[in-house]
């Protein structure tokens, strides 16, 4: 996972149809959501995690999107 590679990250997960990047530090909630909106990705970030849900149907390259968009949004705000 691409977001692994930041320093910033914590780690990353996959359970089923839930992607969670956990970060080292809590989560600049409004940065990172803007910035995740920005990239089209809807995202609930909490404490030190920001996690999404995409619907079943979605496609490798929908999952694809929102991952490269969640990491685009974490290097932004947070490094």
């Amino acid at each position: 996972a691409p977001a692994a590679a930041l320093e910033s990250v914590r780690e990353v997960r996959v359970l089923g149809a839930v992607g969670v990047v956990q970060l080292d530090r809590p989560v600049d909630l409004p940065a990172v959501t803007r910035a995740c909106l920005e990239h089209g990705v809807w995202v609930r970030p909490f404490r030190d995690l920001v996690y999404t849900m995409p619907p079943y149907i979605s496609s490798t390259a929908d999952v694809a999107a929102i991952g490269s968009g969640i990491t685009a949004a974490i290097a932004r705000v947070h490094g």
